[in-house]
């Protein structure tokens, strides 16, 4: 089994969607598929379909959906090749002690893959090895097709796992553009930032690599307008100032001569790229 949920919900037995166009099925599919090979309490499940409020029959609803499930399941199996090991579709989406489980028999899972090439950008970024960082990270943000679980209505629950996906898709793209700018890359940055520093209006990080990569580039007065613009809406929005990192990256700013567009301020890594 083969799914897909960094951008719209694709899950496929055999090469054969079994991705249902119903809302609630769809949602069923979804947090099993995020928790393939583990098992997804009842709870769980209901809550995600009904919140607080489930009816009297969401058990027996809910059971329809798996059924309705397996059905698609079933028909893909259908397709299995000559002398390939007999299964059913509840080998697939197995019934266990209080729920439910999707086996992914090993499958792919975007999701894995994308924890696995992160977390070796991490690794690479750790030990100094920025081209390795860069390369690695871009590869987990290629697997990235859209909004996580894009075509699902989400409950609770899906709303959850979302959030949780897009930050670390966040986090994985605030290293991958350190180890551009460690790199140099820092016009190559500019059009990328752009349109980040919209995206995340309060997000010191992004912008204090946006204020580095304009001020490497000669663009010492837009980084000031950088910096001016978010302590505006951090102020307006949060009634906060920036932080003293961001405070120091501003004033190392304003204190380089202005024809100096070298390497950058004289401040140590942490401060080039403060942490969030």
């Amino acid at each position: 089994m083969d799914i897909d949920v960094l951008g719209a919900l694709d899950v496929r037995e055999n090469g054969v969607s079994i991705t249902p166009t119903a809302p609630k099925p769809r949602q069923v599919l979804a947090l099993l598929a995020l928790h393939a090979d583990q098992v997804v309490p009842l709870a769980v499940l209901v809550e995600e379909l009904w919140a607080a409020s489930p009816p009297r029959s969401a058990r027996t609803t809910l059971q329809t959906y798996v059924l309705q499930l397996r059905e698609l399941i079933s028909a893909a199996l259908r397709r299995d090749a000559p002398g390939h090991p007999a299964r059913s579709a509840k080998d697939v989406l197995v019934t266990a002690p209080g729920g439910y489980m999707l086996v992914s028999g090993g499958g792919a899972s975007d999701v894995r893959e994308f924890d696995r090439l992160a977390g070796a950008g991490y690794r690479a970024m750790d030990a100094g090895d920025f081209p390795g960082a860069s390369r690695l990270l871009r590869e987990a943000l290629d697997l990235w097709t859209g909004t996580a679980l894009a075509g699902v209505q989400p409950g609770a629950q899906l709303q959850m796992e979302a959030r949780r996906l897009e930050e670390s898709q966040l986090c994985a793209l605030d290293q991958r553009i350190e180890a551009d700018l460690k790199l140099g890359r820092h016009r190559e940055l500019l059009a990328e930032l752009t349109v980040l520093a919209s995206r995340y209006p309060t997000h010191e990080n992004l912008h204090a690599q946006f204020m580095i990569a304009l001020y490497r580039s000669g663009r010492r007065g837009e980084a000031m307008d950088v910096y001016r613009t978010l302590r505006t809406t951090l102020v307006k929005e949060l009634g906060l100032e920036p932080s003293a990192r961001l405070s120091r990256l501003h004033t190392s700013l304003l204190e380089a001569g202005a024809d100096t567009v070298g390497p950058g301020p004289h401040l140590d890594d942490g401060d080039l790229v403060p942490a969030v």
